[in-house]
């Protein structure tokens, strides 16, 4: 076990050095200089990304510090009020029984404090918030997906995320992100986020996304869903009407909570 961590970490030296002499580089070249397999290097391509070393892209890496990403730290008293309203309208969408996925972010973890009261439910998180509000929550099953922690959003993702998710059948998926815009839809400065939460979107007959007024005209680089695969938003009196209007003409059913 020794001699494999040592192995993996000359592996990962190889593919930062790799990076910042080239400025970027494909999946398939580095499995062919490494003489390993893609999925080895997507693994470690995951894991220098979760630790800000470089940053993911599709089909490879770039050099570089990923765009920032707000911390948990940073994001947990921001809208307070707002996110713990969001979070208990969320939950009234939730029936006695039904399966539900829910991702990483302050307002989602709003949403698991809503429902820790319940029983009977099936959740999948990828989420430490989440599943440490329902860790005393006896009455629901809740099951945490495998993956890479990615420590300032407090959750896991990358292949052991998708691969967990993969075939799953949910009512409902519960999202958030970094911004939400009326023609690019909700987004993420992170792939390997980005690609985890489609996943949960995939996995939910119902795609649900709670963001409050402060992620309003923001817009990351990546793209986590567009307008066209959100089934309803969930947002606080504070977003602006114009952008609430433009995403419900959109054919979202748009919540405004008080």
């Amino acid at each position: 076990m020794y001699a494999d961590s040592v192995i993996a970490a000359q592996r990962r030296q190889l593919i930062l050095e790799t990076v910042h002499r080239d400025g970027a580089v494909s999946i398939r070249a580095l499995a062919e200089l490494l003489d390993t397999s893609a999925v080895t290097i997507r693994r470690d391509l995951d894991y220098l990304d979760s630790i800000g070393r470089l940053t993911r892209s599709h089909g490879g890496a770039v050099s570089g510090q990923p765009l920032r990403e707000s911390p948990w730290s940073e994001k947990v008293g921001q809208a307070a009020e707002a996110k713990a309203a969001i979070g208990r309208a969320a939950a009234e969408l939730v029936g006695e029984g039904d399966v539900v996925v829910i991702g990483p972010g302050t307002t989602t973890a709003e949403l698991a404090r809503a429902l820790a009261g319940r029983a009977g439910l099936t959740v999948f998180t990828n989420s430490l918030l989440v599943a440490d509000i329902l860790v005393d929550s006896p009455g629901n099953e809740v099951v945490v997906t495998g993956g890479t922690l990615r420590a300032g959003i407090r959750a896991l993702v990358g292949d052991g995320t998708t691969r967990m998710l993969r075939g799953l059948h949910a009512d409902f998926t519960f999202l958030s992100g970094n911004g939400i815009d009326p023609e690019f839809g909700v987004s993420t400065p992170n792939l390997t986020v980005a690609e985890s939460d489609r996943a949960m979107a995939a996995a939910g007959h119902q795609v649900v996304a709670l963001l409050d007024h402060t992620k309003f005209g923001e817009r990351a680089a990546i793209q986590t869903l567009a307008p066209s695969s959100i089934d309803r938003l969930i947002t606080d009196h504070a977003s602006p009407l114009e952008a609430t209007a433009a995403l419900s003409a959109a054919g979202i059913a748009v919540t405004v909570v008080p």
